[in-house]
């Protein structure tokens, strides 16, 4: 087995880390969107995260690319995994509950492992592989529960366009990979994503929103948009293409399974909420989703059981 297909303690801990930064996000998208329109929400967390991003590689002492091709990857880059799923998925937040959405979001390993198999050579699709993704995403649908898709026949243009979104994450993901083998590291590839994602914001929200003319948004507006650009997004970042480096693409999008499982506890303990059976069935099927994935538990049992 490729060692890109298996994940070590520090993968595992980057996922989960992840997981936490990235499952409140849908939280935090509906705070900001209650001041903000979408693409003005996107351009605020984007603005911010990349003032944070170059404050910290000029407080390093590292140096961003000054060629053109460089740039032109990190554009494309900051396209397909930040500018346009961005916009599809906090437009969508509009017409849909974030239920739904984080159910929708939890199809990016299935799209990754069928984009990995035909873009990569060393990311294979494989039946257990395959198999770990459809039990991890039934798990997310069996935890969220039947309620999340009561209205699912009214708004198919926002589900479609979160399912859009995230075939954007998984071609970006591979494509990250891609160009950080070309020697940009994973601070580089966040840094300079962010940046080229938080210029072509400026005139979509511009012509899209006319920001100068909204009303000043409250304080919960304001920490949600601040949260989204320190922790959703510059930090997850940084952790999240190192997570590429170390696991490989495909293992890098297993943290779209946890999302759910994050946004389930943290209701249970920060707002009293009680866990259901679907929620814990739930769990106990992404668990096995993730262990198939990971790929080194089915081997290790049947070399002790002698399974050829």
């Amino acid at each position: 087995m490729n060692k890109l297909h298996a994940m070590d303690a520090r993968g595992w801990g980057l996922i989960l880390i992840l997981s936490l930064l990235w499952g409140s996000a849908f939280y935090l998208n509906e705070i900001g969107l209650r001041g903000f329109p979408p693409n003005t929400l996107v351009l605020a967390r984007m603005g911010g995260a990349a003032l944070i991003l170059l404050a910290f590689v000029w407080a390093t002492g590292r140096r961003l690319p000054t060629d053109r091709a460089a740039w032109t990857q990190l554009s494309i880059l900051g396209f397909l995994n930040v500018v346009l799923p961005f916009i599809l998925f906090t437009w969508g937040q509009t017409q849909i509950d974030s239920g739904l959405a984080s159910v929708l979001n939890a199809t990016t390993p299935l799209w990754g492992v069928i984009a990995a198999h035909f873009l990569t050579k060393d990311e294979k699709a494989t039946p257990l592989r395959l198999g770990g993704v459809i039990i991890g995403v039934a798990g997310v649908i069996v935890m969220i529960g039947g309620d999340a898709f009561g209205g699912i026949g009214g708004s198919v243009i926002a589900q479609l366009a979160c399912l859009a979104a995230t075939l954007c994450y998984a071609l970006a993901t591979i494509y990250s990979r891609r160009i950080g083998t070309a020697g940009l590291d994973p601070m580089t590839l966040a840094t300079g994503q962010v940046v080229s994602a938080a210029i072509m914001m400026i005139p979509i929200a511009l012509v899209t929103d006319r920001p100068w003319a909204l009303p000043a948004p409250n304080m919960d507006v304001i920490g949600a948009s601040l949260a989204l650009a320190l922790l959703s997004t510059s930090l997850a970042y940084i952790l999240f293409f190192r997570l590429v480096a170390l696991a490989g693409a495909t293992n890098a999008m297993l943290v779209t399974f946890l999302m759910p499982v994050v946004a389930i506890a943290l209701g249970t303990v920060m707002l009293d909420e009680t866990l259901t059976i679907n929620q814990i069935a739930g769990i106990f099927l992404i668990a096995f989703g993730l262990i198939a994935l990971d790929g080194r538990l089915v081997p290790r049992l049947a070399a002790r059981t002698n399974v050829p």
